[in-house]
């Protein structure tokens, strides 16, 4: 089979692996799509690698075959795979949080095999099963960047009745517009790429603010709610100023939340408390979660894989990861 290598220093490989046999309770999943996530840059540009790994955390595919323990009619299930693997036995795994393993958790694709490639194996715990009318490329995108703006709209408490500011409008960002104008929320979207801001509008966002145009982000929303400010605002692009600007949007008893990595945040504590605002992070999502997310995107018919903008095979790893590390475009999407 054919996989991506990351070696990292913007350097990869299209190399040739064993095709894998399952061991113990694990199954092996021939992946019909393998989505391309802005957090993969972290292990593109970062530091030289002396044992390199496959990349890609947001897999869908079809179970190939199945180890010992794994019953023989999951083989040619169609399936989506929670990306982190955990000890199975604590408090955390057995509620789905294998992310938050108290004994350490392994992602896919960071410090575990990923989803780059022809196959894959996983352990059968993380497996879950696609809903009917689900495709393979909104499974993959709900695998992390979908499902992350998800859990982050969950951990908001979000419904019809809020307005939300979402910070970013790249692929998480772009897709917690489209969650959230489902839910029946009113989204203001902010981004300073006036072609995402665009883009946000066909995604369902009611009002749109670019940051660069404006003196004060926070004046520019109060001018777009009367006076108030939003209930909710999620920070998805990782730029500090964002991340501060999400506090200052908010509305009384407002709450903030934040999945950007890499952003600080400092502020005058006088200033926020008196409003009794509320501020959360949000980092991906449950299994349980996901399997809503996905059956939520089924039943409102939600168009994830507009989303997609490119579509690579895996020949095309050099030119597709050259693409994303200018971060000019859409999600894109290997499909082997």
């Amino acid at each position: 089979m054919k996989g991506i290598l990351f070696h990292g220093e913007r350097k990869i490989e299209v190399a040739e692996f064993p095709d894998p046999v399952p061991g113990d309770g694990e199954v092996v999943i021939a992946m019909r799509a393998s989505g391309m996530c802005g957090s993969d840059l972290h292990t593109y540009r970062g530091p030289r690698r002396e044992q390199p790994l496959i990349g890609g955390h947001e897999p869908a595919g079809v179970v190939a075959s199945v180890g010992r323990g794994v019953p023989d009619e999951w083989i040619g299930r169609a399936v989506m795979v929670h990306h982190y693997f955990g000890c199975g036995r604590c408090d955390q795994c057995r509620s789905g949080w294998t992310q938050m393993c108290r004994d350490g958790a392994t992602a896919m694709g960071a410090t575990a095999q990923g989803s780059h490639a022809d196959f894959m194996t996983v352990p059968f715990t993380s497996v879950l099963p696609m809903p009917e009318g689900l495709s393979f490329l909104a499974a993959a995108a709900i695998g992390c960047g979908t499902g992350t703006a998800w859990g982050a709209l969950r951990r908001l408490q979000l419904s019809g009745e809020d307005t939300i500011g979402i910070f970013g409008q790249g692929p998480v960002g772009l897709a917690a517009t489209q969650l959230a104008s489902a839910m029946g929320a009113r989204v203001i979207a902010l981004d300073i790429a006036p072609s995402r801001l665009e883009r946000s509008r066909d995604f369902g966002a009611s009002l749109t603010i670019n940051p660069a145009e404006v003196d004060s982000v926070a004046d520019a929303v109060r001018d777009l709610t009367d006076g108030r400010g939003v209930s909710k605002s999620l920070e998805t692009s990782g730029a500090s100023s964002a991340a501060q600007d999400a506090l200052h949007v908010l509305d009384l008893w407002g709450t903030a939340c934040w999945v950007g990595v890499g952003s600080t945040i400092q502020f005058d504590l006088t200033e926020h408390l008196y409003k009794q605002i509320k501020g959360v992070t949000s980092w991906t999502m449950s299994m349980a979660s996901m399997e809503d997310c996905a059956r939520f995107v089924v039943q409102r018919g939600i168009d994830v894989d507009a989303l997609f903008t490119e579509t690579w095979q895996l020949a095309d790893a050099v030119e597709a990861y050259e693409l994303l590390d200018r971060q000019t475009s859409g999600k894109g999407v290997f499909v082997p």
